[in-house]
């Protein structure tokens, strides 16, 4: 037969033999079944009522497992299977199994007691199995001197009574009859309720009356002894009198616990109440850097601007103000988040609480992504910045071409309408009207010639168009004005040209010299013209290659002069010999060329203009050369800079990682060194600002490429911020290493063979390890793992404890923690549901007063404003739930 604490597990066989064995020594007294019963219904009733409900008739009210269900899980505080609900036998045995199965699982081999006796009503059976209960869930736990129960509870009752006169307990039988003993115990701890001193031995229904009134109406025990049937019975029933007194044990000896309940609660409410400052820091800090964050992502979005080169460059500023000046301080804010977060959840874990989960939208992967999106809406606002700049840059120069060839057309048109709708051939002479249609075939060449102008000043306003040029409706008005009047000025020709043509048959004189003067003068005149917008023509570079470009063809250009001189000459010499004739013969108006309006003088001039033009030119393109040297500075400036820095940044980087991954000296050493890598890295700072310096002038020279280098301000500033937040993070996590080593109390050594175990299997240097690399590390610091399903749940139970947030990696402060914490005295939630309930007197629910009374004011104050209202059975006005507020300080339990 199994022992437990010196009580016999096999109660069923140890009820009925124990019968068996009074009744064949004569000892079984038949009021004994009396007794029990009464004792026993009392008994049940005392914890049936905590939910709402009683029995009348022990062994019929239990027939159908119901209520036997209900009772244990009250005194059990578990949830049995839910039972059936039908009315059939088998339904009721059914009930009762599932009762019996359940004491079962406690450790008691129930024999000889049978779910169809209880079904059926058998007194002696049901009885049995209500006192193998009473034993196993009230007084088993009774110890004394490592005592059975039953001797337990009895030395209990003779220390407690001894001071008293006529009390002397030896046994449950004949000790208890007078009922001193009784208020012997209520006395010996409330001496206000009952004066002893009043008392005598020859008043037993009296004092046993007194007794078990006291006890009803201050004590909260139920009366569960006649004191009839202890005065007419020669030796009351043991079970029944054992029942009652362990009622008062259990009573009383909750006062002796309740201050060290009390303290117990204290201290774990101290830590929860320090690890609830510190979520809301965190709520607090998470919630400003994320809010930063939502009002800084419009700005970086928006593409408004009022599509001018001005208001672009001004955005411009404004951004590298805001990296600046208002960016630095939320990069550091963050770094003071992910430091805080860490060191919560090292708190949380050595305090034995679970992971600290932020609220939704609030957690460090969420920060991450925000901060991450943040950067890149950076980068693409920059890179919006200076391609509209360079758009509206060229906008600028096609707008100034657009003005400079509008203007030299509507030059050129100004009076040609008026003068082809002029009837000036009608009174021409025959030479006059030659020279009349001569004139006009020159002007049709002409305006032939200006076609291209037309449609340049076209595709340029389409260009404008496309770029979406800000002035627009002005520029596409001119175009409009410009094409009109250009189809008008083709009607107007041919219509002239008609005219001519019908008057030509009368007029036949043609003079060669001035003929060959215009044909000559026209295309040359064009020519001056083009060459003249040419000289003048505004250009916008990038590289030398491309200023040097347009040198060349400046110089091949500068060749090609000496034949437009020679055309000149000969232009100008067809004009004197004109005058020769004219002179000579004395021609009436031979010096009018009827041809052109062209004149040398007008060829001489714009000859002048070209040549004075050239050397100007000359001065321009120089300037540019040497701005596009200075850019060039400018980009070696920056590649020799930015590949100093660049390197320095990645090298510091790799330092702080090594010494991050543990491999150097103590705790403390690696904490030094990563300190002084924090002062050198803020010392360096001036570069990264001599660095904006030169950015910034890069910028303002309109330079948007650099091939001397490979690094770019932005992946600078992105590996500065990287570097910043590296050490911190190493900082943070070697602090929360030193904290975790020295409240566990591990060793240098202990923590290095950690720390050289997980480097092992951290074979890509990030500082987390995966799941499979975690086991292979547990198993060669000799952690058994067996390779079975049950040894893959266990690793699962394992991996929940490492990565509660289920990220997919186990990282070296947790890999830490678990290799340590098990062998550490830590507080539980059952610790906690165990210390309330004894400040409770066991009720399932605790009352504000009694938390006033039991607990320093602050902390009790907490806990009545964060404890849930109790919803159980039997609950009064003000009832606080201390089971669920227990256990949500520690997550999710097996409670």
């Amino acid at each position: 037969m199994m022992m437990e604490n010196g009580i016999s597990m096999e109660y069923g066989d140890g009820y009925m033999e124990q019968e068996e064995e009074w009744e064949r020594e004569g000892l079984l007294d038949p009021a004994w079944e009396k007794q029990q019963k009464k004792t026993f219904t009392a008994w049940c009733n005392s914890h049936l009522r905590k939910a709402g409900t009683a029995i009348d008739n022990i062994e019929e009210d239990f027939r159908n497992g119901l209520k036997l269900m209900l009772l244990l899980e009250v005194i059990s505080g578990e949830t049995l299977p839910k039972p059936d609900r039908g009315k059939m036998r088998f339904h009721k045995i059914a009930n009762v199994n599932k009762a019996l199965d359940f004491i079962a699982s406690k450790g008691v081999h129930l024999v000889s007691i049978g779910a169809e006796e209880i079904v059926d009503g058998n007194l002696k059976m049901t009885l049995g199995m209500i006192w193998t209960i009473i034993l196993r869930f009230a007084i088993q736990d009774i110890s004394v001197e490592e005592m059975t129960a039953k001797e337990g509870l009895l030395l209990w009752c003779q220390r407690k009574t001894a001071p008293y006169k006529n009390v002397n307990v030896q046994n449950f039988h004949l000790s208890f009859k007078d009922g001193l003993a009784f208020c012997a115990l209520i006395h010996r701890h409330r001496p206000d309720l009952i004066d002893y001193a009043k008392l005598s031995k020859d008043n037993p229904l009296e004092n046993l009356n007194t007794a078990f009134d006291v006890a009803e109406k201050y004590l909260d025990i139920p009366r569960m002894l006649d004191p009839d049937d202890l005065q007419n019975t020669a030796l009351p029933d043991e079970r029944a009198v054992m029942t009652y007194v362990s009622s008062y044990y259990h009573c009383f000896s909750g006062a002796q616990k309740a201050e060290t309940a009390a303290n117990r609660i204290c201290k774990v409410l101290k830590v929860n109440q320090e690890n609830e400052r510190l979520m809301e820091e965190y709520e607090r800090l998470a919630s400003d850097l994320l809010e930063w964050i939502r009002r800084t992502m419009p700005w970086l979005n928006s593409r408004q601007a009022d599509n001018s080169l001005a208001g672009v460059q001004k955005k411009l500023e404004e951004y590298r103000t805001y990296r600046r000046k208002h960016k630095p301080p939320r990069v550091e804010q963050k770094a003071k988040l992910e430091t805080n977060f860490n060191t919560l959840q090292t708190k949380l874990r050595l305090s034995n609480r679970p992971a600290y989960l932020p609220t939704e939208g609030k957690t460090v992967s969420d920060i991450s992504n925000a901060w991450k999106g943040l950067e890149l809406a950076e980068k693409a606002f920059e890179e919006w910045l200076l391609a509209e700049t360079m758009r509206l840059e060229r906008l600028e120069h096609l707008a100034q071409k657009f003005k400079h060839k509008a203007d030299a057309h509507e030059d050129w048109t100004r009076g040609k309408e008026e003068m082809l709708q002029s009837q000036d051939f009608r009174q021409c002479k025959l030479n006059e009207l030659k020279a009349l249609k001569k004139k006009h075939e020159a002007f049709e060449s002409d305006l032939a010639a200006h076609q291209d102008r037309v449609e340049q000043i076209a595709a340029i306003a389409q260009e404008l168009n496309t770029l979406e040029y800000h002035d627009c409706v002005s520029v596409n008005a001119r175009c409009q004005r410009i094409c009109d009047q250009w189809d008008r000025l083709g009607a107007l020709t041919q219509r002239r040209r008609t005219a001519l043509d019908e008057a030509e048959r009368i007029l036949e004189k043609i003079d060669i010299l001035h003929l060959e003067f215009a044909k000559r003068a026209a295309p040359f005149n064009n020519w001056l013209d083009g060459t003249r917008e040419d000289l003048v023509d505004m250009f916008i570079v990038h590289t030398m290659e491309e200023i040097q470009g347009l040198i060349q063809a400046h110089d091949q250009f500068k060749a090609t002069l000496g034949e437009a001189d020679k055309e000149f000459n000969l232009i100008v010499n067809l004009v004197r010999e004109v005058e020769s004739i004219v002179k000579q013969h004395q021609i009436p108006g031979g010096l009018e060329n009827p041809y052109t309006t062209l004149t040398a003088h007008d060829m001489t001039r714009k000859w002048t203009d070209v040549r004075q033009l050239v050397p100007q030119r000359d001065q321009t393109l120089a300037n540019e050369l040497r701005k596009q040297q200075n850019n060039e500075m400018l980009r070696r400036q920056f590649a020799e800079k930015a590949n100093v820095v660049g390197p320095w940044i990645e090298m510091q980087m790799d330092a702080v990682t090594a010494i991050g991954m543990g491999l150097q000296g103590s705790l403390e050493d690696q904490l030094h060194r990563l300190k002084e890598y924090e002062q050198a890295v803020y010392a360096y700072k001036p570069n990264i600002e001599e660095l904006e310096k030169i950015h910034q002038a890069v910028q303002e020279s309109m330079i948007f490429e650099n091939r001397y280098t490979n690094y770019t301000m932005e992946t600078l500033r992105v590996g500065w911020e990287q570097l910043l937040t590296s050490i911190n993070r190493n900082i943070n996590e070697v602090e929360n290493q030193i904290l975790t080593r020295d409240s566990k109390g591990i060793s240098q050594e202990q923590l290095n063979e950690f720390r050289s175990s997980f480097n092992h299997f951290d074979k890509n240097r990030t500082g987390r390890l995966t799941p499979e690399e975690f086991k292979s590390c547990l198993v060669s610091l000799g952690y058994s793992i067996g390779k079975d399903r049950q040894g893959d749940m266990d690793f699962q139970r394992i991996l929940a404890v490492v990565d509660p947030n289920n990220t997919g990696y186990v990282h070296f402060d947790a890999f830490l923690d678990f290799m340590t914490r098990e062998s550490t005295d830590t507080d539980t939630a059952e610790q906690v549901i165990d210390s309330f309930r004894i400040l409770a007197a066991d009720k399932p629910y605790i009352l504000p007063d009694e938390l006033r009374r039991e607990l320093p004011p602050d902390q009790a104050e907490y806990c009545i404003q964060r404890m849930p209202p109790y919803k159980g059975p039997n609950g009064v006005p003000g009832a606080l739930d201390y089971m669920s507020f227990s256990t949500a300080l520690y997550g999710e339990t097996d409670l």
